[in-house]
């Protein structure tokens, strides 16, 4: 793997919006391109947040204005007193409202894990609402393997109490996906899936939402083909780690045998998900950007 790109900083701001079932829900503003930059709208994995993509945001928020969205239960948004609307169809449904209510034209998705399979549903079911899609290290086909590890520390656990056990759990739980990672990319990792409330970690999720992820652990319609289908439309890039146990490499084949303007770049000795500092990521983001900025 090559070495992550050196950590860029940009001005954001802290928003929120109200959602349909009246929760506070939250996102980054990175707002500093100018008026007519383009929109990119992030939308993280999971149990992810907002900090997932503030790498990358950075990176690119001197051409876009970049909006990285946290769903319910996830980061600074609220959490959902009723588990059970934690399901995509809900989520979709809270993208929506958002893009709603800044009245967001020619919108450019950016989406990982679930948040791909959201950018998915969302041209499925509300066509036009995307002008082009990155997709990262998702298809509408989810490997087994990938779902049982995931099902595996999801919700699960004994709560890190200082910071040294936070960062040692999730090299435990993720070094077969990043097997050549250095200590301080275990701690920056570590850092985005947790916030410090007085010196200690506290999780970025609400353990409740593996409730419906046990049930439904692929988060989406049995068969995405036809979901998939629905991009043929939208230009779209499709980032995927190497070692992914999600996405796998003939997948990824069989989405660019169908996709009209599909680029797909294999990020090396990585799996799931690219973490988007890597500067193969980042090159590929660029060179796709360039046809809209």
């Amino acid at each position: 793997m090559a070495d992550s790109a050196a950590r860029p900083t940009a001005t954001y701001t802290d928003e929120y919006f109200t959602n349909t079932d009246g929760l506070k829900q939250h996102y980054r503003d990175y707002n500093t391109a100018g008026p007519d930059a383009p929109v990119v709208l992030c939308i993280p994995g999971l149990t992810r947040n907002a900090k997932d993509f503030e790498e990358i945001a950075a990176h690119i928020a001197d051409r876009c204005r970049v909006l990285c969205f946290e769903n319910r239960g996830r980061g600074l948004s609220e959490w959902d007193p009723d588990p059970s609307r934690y399901t995509p169809v809900t989520y979709v449904g809270d993208v929506l409202t958002l893009v709603n209510q800044l009245g967001l034209k020619d919108v450019i998705a950016f989406g990982t894990s679930l948040g791909g399979l959201m950018t998915m549903i969302l041209q499925a079911t509300t066509p036009g609402v995307w002008r082009a899609a990155i997709i990262n290290d998702i298809g509408p086909e989810i490997d087994d393997a990938g779902i049982e590890r995931i099902k595996g520390f999801v919700g699960k656990g004994t709560p890190p109490k200082t910071w040294e056990q936070a960062i040692e759990s999730t090299r435990k739980i993720g070094l077969s996906m990043f097997p050549s990672f250095t200590d301080d990319e275990w701690s920056r990792m570590t850092h985005k899936l947790y916030a410090d409330v007085d010196g200690k970690p506290v999780i970025q999720y609400d353990a409740a939402l593996a409730q419906n992820f046990d049930a439904e652990p692929d988060q989406a319609a049995p068969d995405l083909w036809p979901i998939w289908a629905a991009m043929y439309s939208v230009p779209t890039l499709v980032l995927r780690g190497e070692l992914s146990d999600i996405l796998s490499a003939e997948t990824l084949d069989k989405m660019a045998a169908g996709h009209p303007d599909l680029t797909a770049v294999t990020i090396p000795g990585i799996g799931h998900a690219p973490m988007l500092w890597e500067q193969e990521s980042m090159d590929a983001v660029d060179n796709f950007l360039a046809r809209f900025v």
